[in-house]
C-alpha cells in the first residue's frame, strides 16, 4: 500500500483499545512485550533512579492511552499532566483511573516493575500512585503553537513522549516543527524524555493502517543537539518482534536536558 493512502493520526483518528490490545498487552500471540514494555521499562527505571529527573510537574504526550511508562514516574513527581489529542483516548484513560468495567488491564506491567525495582510488596500500591499522581487529562490540539490553547500549562520539570511524535508528524520537517512545539512546555532547565521507533513507515491498527514518521537515531540526535538539549542518554534496541502489524527496525530511549 503507498504510503499516501495511510491513515493520518491527526486527521483520522485510530481505535485506541485496538492499539493497546495489539501492541502493549501481553498476549502471546502479539509478540511485542520485549520492545514495547520490558526495554522502555528497564531504560525508565534506571533513567530515574539516577536522581537526576524528579520535580514537582511532568507533562505527558504520549500516543493512544498509554500510561506504563508512567508507573516509574509516578514516583518522581508531585503531578502528572496527560495531554491526548483524542477524545477516545480521554474516555480510555477515564476507565482506567476510575476502575470502571471494561477498562484496559495493565496489571502485567507489575512483572516488570518486581524485575526492574526489586520490590515485590510495594507493587500493589503503584496502581493508586499513579492514578493519585495523574492529577489532570487533557485534550490538546497539535496544530497549536500552544498545545492547550487557550489555557496556558505551568512548565515542567520533565516532559515524557511516547511514540507521539512519530504519529503526529508527516515528515521529519513536521517532526522537527511538533518537538518544538512539545519543549515550549519545559522549564529552561527542564528534561526530556523520548521513545521511538525507528526507521518505521506504518503501523496496522486494527484493520488500518497508520502512517508513522521514518527517521533514524542520527536525526533523532541531531534535533535535540540543534534545539539546545544536552543528551544524557540513547539507548536503541534492535526489534525482535517477528510481525506484519507494524516495519519498525528498532525502539529508541533517549534522555535529555537543557543547561
Amino acid at each position: 500500500m503507498d504510503s499516501s493512502t495511510h491513515k493520518f493520526y491527526p486527521k483520522h483518528g485510530f481505535d485506541s483499545r485496538d492499539y493497546l490490545e495489539s501492541y502493549f498487552s501481553n498476549k502471546p500471540d502479539k509478540g511485542f512485550e520485549d520492545d514495547s514494555l520490558r526495554f522502555p521499562m528497564e531504560c525508565l527505571h534506571r533513567a530515574f533512579s539516577e536522581g537526576h529527573i524528579k520535580g514537582d510537574l511532568l507533562i505527558d504526550i504520549s500516543s493512544g492511552s498509554l500510561i506504563h511508562h508512567l508507573y516509574t514516574a509516578s514516583g518522581y513527581f508531585k503531578e502528572i499532566l496527560v495531554l491526548k489529542c483524542s477524545e477516545q483516548c480521554i474516555m480510555e484513560l477515564n476507565k482506567w483511573i476510575n476502575t470502571h468495567t471494561g477498562a484496559f488491564d495493565w496489571s502485567h506491567i507489575m512483572e516488570y516493575i518486581k524485575c526492574t525495582e526489586g520490590n515485590s510488596d510495594q507493587c500493589q500500591d503503584k496502581d493508586i500512585m499513579l492514578k493519585t499522581a495523574i492529577t489532570k487529562i487533557m485534550k490538546c490540539d497539535i496544530d497549536n503553537e500552544n498545545l492547550t490553547d487557550p489555557e496556558v500549562l505551568p512548565p515542567a520539570d520533565c516532559v515524557i513522549s511516547t511514540l507521539m511524535l512519530d504519529f503526529i508528524s508527516k515528515d521529519q520537517d513536521d517532526y522537527i516543527s511538533n518537538f518544538r512545539k512539545f519543549v515550549k512546555l519545559l522549564k529552561p532547565e527542564g528534561y526530556l524524555i523520548l521513545f521511538g521507533s525507528l526507521n518505521t513507515t506504518y503501523g496496522m491498527i486494527g484493520q488500518e493502517k497508520v502512517h508513522v514518521c521514518k527517521y533514524d537515531e542520527k536525526f533523532a540526535r541531531k534535533v535535540l543537539i540543534d534545539e539546545g538539549f544536552v543528551i544524557d542518554h540513547c539507548a536503541v534496541q534492535k526489534r525482535t518482534s517477528v510481525s506484519d502489524l507494524s516495519d519498525y527496525e528498532e525502539i529508541l530511549f533517549i534522555t535529555a536536558h537543557r543547561e
